[in-house]
């Protein structure tokens, strides 16, 4: 299986509108390959800029926020590609697509990185932030996953949150929760309690 990080994406349209979603980079050799399902703001800006930024956020809200609908995250100019990435990250990369393979549901770019900087020391995990991280995920799956599944998982990801999660993830949690329960048709949170889960 090869190697995919978790990243925030960041794309332009050919007006310059910027298109900033959560996407995992596939590793291929020297090479990094994004692939978006259509339909996409990510295949249209690629089609039209083809680069795109890499940004490892420092604040998980960001990846909870865009798969929930809050896109509006603060941005910086790249260093190299005419591009943007985001501004609150621990670092990014630039790259520019130097292939592409074309697929009716699932086109695959390849990325060479051409620029790469850090930006804030990083000093820790958190269990609380990979547990939004996989909260998020499984959020974007609401319609390939039985109701259950998706119970059991979000009530184990909770444990976590309710013994390491600081005021950011717990909001960051409260987004998923809300979108997970109105998926499956619920008044309220999955777990009402997440302070009491474990």
């Amino acid at each position: 299986m090869p190697l995919i990080l978790e990243t925030v994406v960041t794309t332009r349209s050919a007006e310059g509108d910027v298109h900033l979603v959560p996407f995992g980079l596939i590793e291929d050799g020297g090479e990094w390959i994004l692939a978006p399902f259509r339909p996409s703001p990510t295949i249209l800006n690629l089609e039209a800029n083809p680069v795109f930024a890499a940004s490892s956020p420092r604040d998980i809200r960001v990846i909870a926020g865009a798969v929930t609908g809050r896109r509006e995250w603060a941005t910086l100019p790249c260093a190299v590609i005419p591009g943007v990435r985001l501004a609150e990250s621990f670092g990014h990369a630039e790259f520019e697509v130097v292939a592409v393979e074309e697929d009716e549901t699932r086109p695959r770019y390849r990325g060479r990185m051409v620029h790469r900087e850090s930006h804030t020391p990083f000093i820790g995990y958190n269990r609380a932030q990979g547990a939004v991280l996989e909260a998020a995920i499984l959020s974007t799956r609401l319609t390939m996953l039985e109701p259950e599944k998706i119970l059991t998982e979000m009530a184990y990801h909770a444990i976590a949150i309710s013994k390491t999660a600081g005021p950011a993830e717990r909001e960051a949690w409260s987004w998923i929760e809300d979108k997970v329960a109105a998926a499956l048709g619920r008044d309220g949170p999955v777990l009402a309690q997440p302070d009491a889960a474990g």
